[in-house]
């Protein structure tokens, strides 16, 4: 009986060892708190805008994870998804695709009310990523690979 139920618990930890670590969505902002959030000048961020629905978006995330797995750079995923659709299409996407990195959701129907807020060049399509520090910021309106994201963030980081 006790071999049974520590069994039991040794497999239920391993279960939460590699299924519990997969994120949901941390917070939703308003654009105001968000960029309050990425102008921390002790902090370098990789901003990275997309949406569960954007076919190169979902593409790149790999690339994000595997940067994430070799720098200590802070990454941020910013969902463009619905705040209503949170559980039933950004949380169980996150799961799903075991998504660990961060990530928020912006809570805003209207580009124009935040777009020039991020970026001024910015035309509104995503995937779109923004790397960020003290010193000066790169902003990249295409979906990336591991290679490219290497050299922006090397890029910023030089500023």
């Amino acid at each position: 009986m006790i071999t049974g139920f520590r069994n039991f618990i040794i497999l239920s930890f391993i279960f939460f060892l590699f299924n519990g670590k997969a994120q949901t969505v941390s917070r939703v902002y308003k654009i105001d708190g968000l960029v309050n959030r990425i102008n921390n000048p002790d902090t370098t961020y990789i901003i990275n805008f997309w949406a569960t629905w954007c076919k190169p978006c979902v593409a790149e995330l790999p690339s994000f994870d595997s940067l994430s797995k070799i720098s200590k750079v802070k990454i941020l995923l910013v969902s463009l998804d619905f705040k209503e659709d949170i559980e039933k299409k950004v949380n169980p996407f996150l799961k799903s695709h075991n998504i660990k990195m961060e990530c928020v959701l912006l809570d805003e129907i209207n580009g124009n009310d935040f777009i020039n807020k991020i970026e001024k060049s910015w035309t509104g399509a995503i995937p779109a990523t923004l790397f960020k520090n003290k010193d000066g910021k790169v902003f990249i309106e295409k979906k990336m690979h591991l290679a490219e994201l290497q050299k922006h963030l090397a890029d910023v980081e030089r500023k």
